[in-house]
């Protein structure tokens, strides 16, 4: 996108880019500053800043006590943190470290147990049955899904797709994963109603590939070695620099 001029306040530019940085800074707060008016208004805002600069530079206000004591330890953090981050950006991850660690904790990278299966689900045991009853005499469970159930779920024929535990309520549950796939079960009750349940298929718990968890294993990789790296580097500046504790 064009970094085009929004507007000059005392032959100084303010530019998209500028206008763009306040709306991140927003956060949140930016939803209230959408629309025509609400960019007016930031940009309204940003012409504002750039006044109290001129101000302030007529008022020689840079060479104020207060404002240069302000000015230091502003200078001061913000050295710390950008020390500090040119220490943890030197830190990195290689291929052979990611492999290494993964390999040494395999264990606990799995993927947890987890089932597909498909429901019906109406507001009574004797609905249940008699749908039960059609299914067993030939009806389609998909089919049966889409006619009777009153989840969104029927345009899919039932399907809810892959779940793991602690995703559905627990009568569901536990109905689900002691099933066998393939099978259907008897109406299973709970708060939301009566459940005809289709197993479709069943996952084991397994251990994850690599690739699966790479990103993550890299970010653990990481952080032991920046910790690593922030611990060193402390008990090295101790060595430099003089440090008397009082409590």
């Amino acid at each position: 996108m064009e970094n085009k001029i929004l507007a000059l306040v005392d032959g100084r530019e303010v530019r998209q880019s500028d206008y763009n940085l306040l709306m991140n800074n927003l956060g949140k707060n930016a939803a209230y500053f959408q629309g025509e008016q609400g960019r007016k208004k930031l940009i309204d805002e940003l012409i504002m800043h750039e006044l109290i600069y001129s101000e302030a530079l007529d008022n020689n206000y840079e060479n104020d006590q207060e404002f240069l004591v302000v000015l230091n330890n502003m200078k001061k953090s913000l050295l710390q943190q950008y020390g500090l981050s040119k220490l943890m950006n030197s830190i990195t991850a290689s291929d052979e470290e990611i492999k290494d660690y993964y390999e040494r904790n395999k264990s606990i990278y799995k993927t947890k147990e987890s089932v597909r299966a498909s429901h019906i689900l109406v507001d009574t045991k004797e609905k249940a049955d008699e749908i039960l009853e059609d299914i067993t005499d030939g009806l389609k469970f998909e089919d049966a899904a889409a006619q009777y159930s009153s989840c969104p779920s029927k345009q899919a024929g039932g399907d809810l797709g892959q779940f793991g535990r602690g995703q559905m309520v627990k009568e569901f549950e536990d109905a689900v994963f002691a099933m066998q796939k393939g099978e259907i079960s008897d109406p299973v009750k709970t708060q939301f109603g009566y459940h005809i349940i289709k197993l479709v298929d069943s996952i084991p718990e397994r251990d994850s590939s690599l690739e699966e968890v790479k990103e993550e294993v890299r970010k653990k990789v990481l952080t032991e070695k920046q910790d690593k790296a922030y611990n060193n580097k402390k008990e090295e500046l101790k060595k430099l620099y003089k440090v008397e504790i009082f409590e």
